[in-house]
């Protein structure tokens, strides 16, 4: 499970990570990330932490295979919580295909958008 304090819950923070944030698409999933502000609500100048959400449409499968998409990203992100910048705004969005893939491929698909996102990847 990702803490509490990790995760995206409003609409407007999706919104913000998709429409003002970068984008990193791969064959499995589209990742969207905003890099982090400050928090407008915390005592000085602190930024809150690196937060995801995950979109997983029907196109992707059935009830039963959309929360086992969902819950093996929420498992692969919170593993990768320690290389995103402190306040970043992550969204991940499984493609129809990500319904079918295995774990290993999810991970391998997340980590190439991931590297790309933060400079570290090839164009």
């Amino acid at each position: 499970m990702l803490p509490t304090e990790h995760r995206l819950r409003r609409r407007e923070e999706f919104a913000a990570a998709v429409r003002r944030g970068r984008r990193a698409g791969r064959p499995l999933l589209v990742v969207h990330m905003r890099s982090g502000e400050p928090d407008p609500h915390a005592p000085g100048e602190s930024a809150f932490p690196a937060r995801a959400g995950f979109v997983v449409s029907k196109a992707v499968g059935g009830a039963v295979v959309r929360t086992r998409v969902k819950r093996q990203l929420r498992h692969l992100v919170r593993e990768r919580l320690s290389v995103l910048p402190p306040g970043s705004l992550v969204v991940v969005r499984a493609l129809p295909g990500s319904g079918d893939a295995s774990h290993e491929q999810l991970a391998r698909d997340l980590d190439a958008a991931l590297e790309r996102l933060l400079g570290r990847g090839a164009r």
